[in-house]
């Protein structure tokens, strides 16, 4: 029996290690990599190919969110299994624009994170009871509010998409710039994008919105000078 590859993706190192005993326990399951951010995540997804990732929402440098949009413009064929400890509307809205296969607290039992890796893997879905349930209920949101004069959504690029979190994470023009490996002048002109997109016009903002998006948890967010 060929077992299932799975990249796990998650900051925490001694939550990493538990899923990793977790998943070595199963002959059919095969922890191939780890991974702390979600920079991280999408090499490992290049070099290893990994069927199934877990991948946590909440990671530095490169949200879960945004690497998975990138693993699955790559590799559409890999399956991602979103991680999060918290289940708000902006999450789960959010994990389920990005294409992930599901959608898991990380409350759920170690016999349902194995079955969930097995069901994505063979293309269906799966999504922790709670998150269906909310799912369901955006979903007549939406199909509500179609046709209505509702507040159209912002697109963001990848690009915007990191430099956003790298803000939110307190960092300069300049560290950004050196961790995204472009000029501070691109920064900025990102910067701008980000700030007539959104119709914020402070950094401070630009962290809400990041907090409020489910893009960074409040935990990490830095004092802003």
């Amino acid at each position: 029996m060929n077992s299932i590859t799975v990249l796990l993706a998650e900051d925490h190192t001694i939550v990493r290690e538990g899923f990793r005993k977790m998943l070595e326990l199963e002959d059919d399951l095969q922890v191939v990599g780890e991974a702390q951010d979600g920079r991280q995540a999408v090499a490992l997804v290049k070099k290893l190919r990994p069927a199934v990732v877990l991948m946590d929402i909440a990671m530095p440098l490169l949200n879960g969110l945004e690497a998975t949009r990138q693993v699955l413009k790559a590799f559409p064929a890999t399956k991602v299994l979103i991680l999060s400890a918290h289940s708000d509307d902006a999450y789960v809205k959010n994990a389920a624009e990005s294409g992930a296969a599901g959608f898991l607290l990380k409350q759920t039992s170690a016999q349902d994170v194995c079955r969930a890796i097995r069901e994505v893997q063979k293309g269906k879905m799966f999504f922790s009871s709670s998150i269906s349930k909310r799912l369901d209920r955006l979903h007549r949101l939406s199909s509500d509010r179609a046709g209505g004069l509702g507040r159209k959504a912002v697109r963001l690029t990848s690009r915007e998409m990191e430099v956003l979190q790298l803000i939110a994470e307190g960092k300069s023009n300049k560290e950004i710039a050196t961790e995204l490996g472009i000029g501070a002048k691109t920064v900025e002109k990102h910067r701008d994008h980000l700030m007539h997109k959104l119709d914020i016009h402070d950094a401070a903002g630009l962290t809400r919105h990041a907090i409020s998006a489910g893009i960074i948890e409040s935990s990490v967010q830095l004092t802003i000078v």
